[in-house]
């Protein structure tokens, strides 16, 4: 199963934006080594907010194609439906109701088996959640001081489509995300102007 292992700080500077949620990550964008002097072509700019949904959700290019194929057959308009297919993954809902501090660790816990939907284990971090599914750690896991820490901190932005418990370490997708609530920064026009020439 291929991964995503390149450095996540370097690729926030390049990108503009802070893709791997880290508070560090932006640190030395403004620094003048960093500046950009060239404009940037049309064509680049649709690269760039493609390598940016890629990072944010932590897939790989062949994945995204998939996720993209799958989004233009459905009603509605391709870039949100794109958004919120890739936002209803297990690994990215694992990491918005706080288990882990990054999409990476999230994929971890999903892929060693730390995580259950509905009560059964689940090592797929590609899964798509419904609406409904309740989404916990394993018993055994909630005694992992990191995931703890993760979890019990406060690690994550409150969002009107999950429904967290802290008593019984779980969360719950209580609806299908709404494009303007996934707290992403990405202008899905561009990837569909470039997946569509």
């Amino acid at each position: 199963m291929a991964t995503r292992r390149n450095p996540r700080f370097k690729e926030c500077r390049r990108l503009g934006v802070n893709v791997c949620g880290h508070p560090k990550a932006m640190n030395r964008a403004n620094d003048p080594a960093f500046k950009k002097t060239k404009k940037t072509s049309e064509y680049g700019k649709q690269l760039c907010e493609k390598q940016k949904v890629k990072a944010y959700y932590g897939i790989m290019e062949r994945q995204l194609r998939r996720y993209y194929d799958i989004a233009s057959r459905k009603e509605g308009k391709t870039g949100e439906n794109l958004i919120v297919g890739l936002e209803t993954r297990l690994d990215n809902l694992v990491y918005r109701i706080g288990f882990a501090n990054s999409i990476r660790m999230a994929r971890q816990l999903v892929s060693h088996g730390h995580i259950r939907v509905d009560g059964k284990k689940v090592n797929i971090p590609s899964l798509q959640v419904k609406v409904g599914q309740v989404i916990s750690l394993r018993e055994k896991s909630m005694k992992n001081e990191q995931v703890k820490a993760s979890f019990l901190n406060g690690n994550r932005r409150p969002l009107d489509y999950i429904e967290v418990t802290e008593e019984s370490f779980s969360g719950k997708l209580t609806m299908m995300p709404k494009r303007a609530e996934c707290p992403v920064e990405i202008n899905e026009q561009l990837i569909v102007e470039f997946y569509s020439k």
